[in-house]
């Protein structure tokens, strides 16, 4: 009997945990109920858009990596001399990995596996998804491309064409990667 009441308790605890997991929300609902409108994806959309847009010229190009490889030298310049010397090199990467740690431990414990190879195939989803979004060829992408980009992406996973995407669809759209 005792046995018995201790494997439902864990059968009870893995199906609810499990049932959580899959219930997650996502940055882009920010209502929290669970269910990402069009508004929700595009409102997510342009804040990404904008946090990318280093230079804030509109447009996601070579620039932004320049811009953004200019903002890391001013960070990791410490003392501010124009040049990194050892010292500053290694504080960087050791500060650096103490956040890798942190995020990683949280990720662990929000989800109990490891995410290193979800990660990379996200990271090629992403930029697959920005060669498609440039639509005009021209090796960099506007907040117009980005927008229709995702436009066209939310409307693949909304099933129903209810304006909205459910769990389930979200599910779904997983699955179908």
């Amino acid at each position: 009997m005792n046995k018995l009441s201790i494997y439902a308790g864990l059968m009870v605890l893995s199906v609810t945990s499990a049932a959580a997991l899959h219930a997650a929300p996502v940055k882009a609902d920010s209502d929290g109920n669970r269910v990402i409108t069009k508004s929700e994806a595009i409102a997510s959309a342009d804040a990404r858009f904008a946090k990318i847009d280093v230079n804030g010229d509109g447009t996601l190009n070579a620039a932004d990596r320049t811009a953004m490889m200019a903002k890391l030298f001013a960070i990791i310049d410490t003392d501010k001399n124009g040049a990194i010397s050892q010292s500053e090199f290694v504080a960087a990467h050791k500060a650096g990995a103490e956040r890798r740690a942190d995020r990683r431990e949280r990720r662990l414990g929000r989800i109990g596996a490891s995410m290193r190879e979800g990660r990379q195939r996200a990271r090629i989803g992403a930029i697959a998804m920005m060669s498609r979004a440039d639509i005009n060829g021209d090796k960099s992408v506007s907040q117009a491309e980005y927008r229709a980009a995702i436009d066209a992406r939310f409307g693949k996973a909304d099933a129903n064409q209810d304006g909205s995407i459910s769990i389930e669809e979200r599910q779904a759209t997983r699955k179908a990667r």
